[in-house]
């Protein structure tokens, strides 16, 4: 039995959806991505709008569950798999890693998150210091969360905490390295 939410609007399946977002997000433009795939501006635009509205209104998750596992297999769509940002060597390099490298992974999400708390764009600095756009990281993001949930589903609670306390760990030296560039945390001069 299908589930009519589930069900393409204009032509727009939701794996189509979700890889428009992830190749838009990976900096190529949206124009490109379109004439690819076959459609028009506004087809898409009009079936968007609506695809955000069926999100916004399944209050099982089905269609957010759908297209996370879509946004995660965005390599694979038939129309689209070819169009890739443009990413330098070193990108490159990294993406590889942040793609094998737990460690890197869970220290860029960790280094992201300090980096807004700091008021830097933590996507922007990943981009400028690793050639990694949000895009890229998002689709990796995508990938290690099915492991984690893995891990979580099995109560493997060694696994799980070992990598929570690491992303804190990493977020916090980049945190200080952050109040540093800055001149400092406005407290950091009160003793008790």
């Amino acid at each position: 039995m299908s589930n009519p939410l589930l069900e393409p609007i204009h032509g727009v399946s939701l794996y189509d959806y979700a890889t428009v977002s992830a190749k838009i997000a990976s900096g190529i433009e949206q124009e490109a991505i379109l004439k690819a795939l076959g459609i028009e501006n506004a087809i898409y635009e009009e079936a968007s709008a609506l695809w955000i509205t069926r999100m916004q209104e399944d209050k099982d998750f089905v269609i957010i569950t759908e297209f996370g596992k879509h946004y995660a297999n965005t390599d694979n769509h038939p129309k689209l798999k070819d169009l890739k940002p443009e990413v330098s060597a070193e990108g490159a390099q990294n993406l590889e890693k942040l793609k094998s490298d737990r460690h890197f992974y869970e220290e860029l999400c960790g280094a992201r998150i300090a980096a807004y708390q700091y008021g830097y764009d933590g996507s922007q600095w990943i981009l400028d210091n690793y050639g990694i756009t949000l895009g890229e990281f998002q689709n990796v993001a995508m990938q290690w969360a099915e492991v984690s949930t893995a891990e979580a589903i099995g109560e493997d609670v060694e696994q799980v905490h070992y990598w929570s306390s690491f992303q804190q760990q990493k977020q916090a030296e980049y945190a200080q390295k952050f109040a540093s560039e800055q001149g400092g945390n406005i407290g950091d001069d009160v003793e008790f």
